[in-house]
């Protein structure tokens, strides 16, 4: 699905008090009477485009004037995800674009309901629409644009070429950068391999081993409080089993008492279950008991007093821990450093190697690019040939019969992502004149029939869905308004057209026709927007060819040229 404007409400723009602009996917014309604010149209649709605000056009009285556009778009396309981005909704397949500017010159713009930027809606507009005015030729006169629309209009030749550029180019910027790094940065990288050596050095002299600190930790703690220990350790054997100096199975200690304890249920267990599963329980007690004075005894007797080895752990502690201020929280991740730097040394040592391959590499793609680039200038310059001749043919038609459009490409120093070559159009006004760019080249009115003319050529070529062309017929008339119609016509077959226009033979080529009305009450001005019907078009037309809509004569010849705009199509 074609994007396209689909409606557009205008308030408080110029004359125009409000309108709405109902428009087909097709050709679109708008006409009115001088003064009726024809020209506030395509303004309108230049500010719902991000065009520059102007608070001199604010209808008089007005404290803003607003546009509002709903916009045909393909859901899940690249305008929507655009919109999406941003946070905006696109509802159905329409988008909504707003637009305010206050008389105090502040503007405002809304994207899909959510409030942005107006440089969003101009970002958004280059995949939108073209607008060709007396004041804004500005899409095709950028340098990128041209060499982007030669590109396309060039076709399938171009395709695998660029194709095999783009390729190229991405390995030549990534080569190149990697060589700038390691030639202008070897002062730094030859102090951080200084440093990785040292650290390397420092841990391989300690030779830490994991989870080395927390055991240390733990055996100066125990070599610190030994004769506690071994106190603790002999106290509580002597509260389990009594004292071996005294006389054995003392009345104080746990095992002689819970033996007492044992023995008198002992004596009473067949008379009651219960009682006999406490003294089972109380045997089980004391054989774990005994188990645990049997721990104690042996710990006490492990347990000694090593000043020379707490010395020793000491001084490791110390060691390790200057080595953990420095590479880790523990030796762990000490090591795990030293095993990152170890791989970052010896990929800092092997640059002299690599700046020789990558030095190598760098000048094959040199190379291969400048063989490439060739073959896209060579492609360009047959295509840019071929749209010379086809633009002036259409310039001659459109009662530029002396114009002559040429495309020149010239060769940049440097290697871009599309090639060397810098695309410009140009024109030469007569044939004693020398090819100038377009903006100076040619005048508002010669500019927009120019443009029309590369439009032509370039449909299809050039995929933008809506063109806004104003006054594209400033002086001319006759047949060659008519081959302006035609031509209209013809790039409303691939895209949406709307044309702001005083000449009948080229309204009379319209899907749409609007017409731009006058009121006055001897006071005010208003205007709005019509939509016409067949009867509306013939009665315009002839308002448009003799000045009067009633005029027999004028309504004859408004009929032939619907008549011949009809067949033609």
């Amino acid at each position: 699905m074609r994007p396209r404007v689909e409606e557009v409400r205008i308030q408080g723009l110029g004359v125009i008090d409000e309108a709405v602009l109902e428009l087909s996917p097709g050709f679109n014309v708008v006409t009115g009477e001088t003064g009726a604010g024809k020209t506030m149209v395509v303004t309108g649709l230049g500010l719902l485009f991000g065009g520059r605000a102007d608070p001199s056009r604010i209808r008089p009285g007005a404290d803003r004037a607003t546009v509002e556009g709903t916009l045909v778009i393909e859901p899940g396309g690249r305008v929507a995800q655009q919109v999406e981005d941003i946070g905006g909704e696109v509802e159905d397949g329409e988008l909504i674009i707003s637009r305010t500017v206050s008389a105090e010159g502040r503007s405002r713009a809304w994207l899909g309901g959510r409030s942005v930027p107006v440089g969003t809606l101009t970002y958004l507009a280059d995949d939108l629409v073209a607008v060709h005015g007396q004041m804004d030729q500005q899409r095709l006169l950028q340098p990128a644009r041209q060499r982007a629309a030669l590109d396309r209009y060039a076709g399938n030749a171009l395709v695998k070429p660029l194709r095999a550029y783009a390729q190229a180019y991405k390995r030549h910027k990534q080569v190149a950068a990697l060589l700038e790094e390691l030639t202008t940065r070897a002062r730094e990288r030859a102090q951080e391999a200084d440093m990785l050596r040292f650290g390397l050095e420092e841990i391989e002299k300690v030779d830490p081993k994991a989870g080395e600190d927390a055991e240390l930790r733990a055996e100066e703690e125990r070599l610190s409080h030994a004769d506690a220990l071994r106190t603790a350790a002999t106290s509580a054997h002597t509260a389990l089993l009594g004292d071996p100096m005294e006389a054995a199975g003392g009345p104080h200690d746990v095992v002689s008492l819970l033996g007492e304890a044992r023995a008198a249920v002992e004596a009473v267990r067949d008379f009651d279950a219960q009682l006999a599963g406490v003294a089972d329980r109380l045997a089980e007690a004391g054989y774990l008991i005994s188990d645990v004075a049997t721990d104690l005894a042996a710990y006490a007797e492990s347990v000694e007093a090593d000043p020379a080895r707490l010395a020793a752990v000491q001084e490791r502690r110390s060691v390790l821990s200057g080595l953990t201020r420095k590479y880790g929280e523990d030796t762990t991740a000490v090591l795990t450093w030293a095993q990152q730097a170890a791989a970052r040394l010896a990929e800092l040592e092997g640059d002299d190697e690599r700046i020789g391959e990558l030095t190598r590499e760098y000048d094959e793609l040199t190379a291969r690019l400048t063989e490439l680039a060739a073959q896209l200038t060579k492609v360009r310059e047959a295509a840019a040939e071929r749209f010379g001749r086809a633009v002036t043919e259409e310039l001659t038609a459109l009662a530029m019969p002396h114009a002559r459009v040429v495309v020149q490409l010239s060769q940049s120093e440097e290697f871009g992502p599309e090639g060397r070559d810098e695309v410009e159009l140009r024109m030469a006004a007569h044939p004693a004149a020398p090819p100038l760019p377009l903006n100076k080249g040619a005048s508002g009115g010669e500019l927009s029939r120019v443009m029309l003319a590369i439009e032509v050529v370039f449909a299809g070529a050039d995929p933008v869905p809506t063109f806004v062309f104003d006054e594209v017929d400033a002086g001319v008339g006759g047949k060659a308004a008519v081959e302006i119609g035609r031509r209209l016509a013809r790039l409303a077959r691939t895209a949406q057209v709307i044309v702001v226009t005083h000449l009948p033979q080229v309204a009379a080529f319209a899907d749409q026709h609007l017409v731009v009305e006058k009121a006055s009450d001897g006071s005010v001005v208003r205007s709005g927007v019509v939509t016409l019907n067949h009867e509306g078009r013939v009665r315009e037309l002839s308002r448009m060819l003799a000045g009067l809509e009633d005029s027999e004569l004028g309504r004859a010849h408004a009929e032939e040229l619907l008549g011949l705009a009809a067949a033609d199509r």
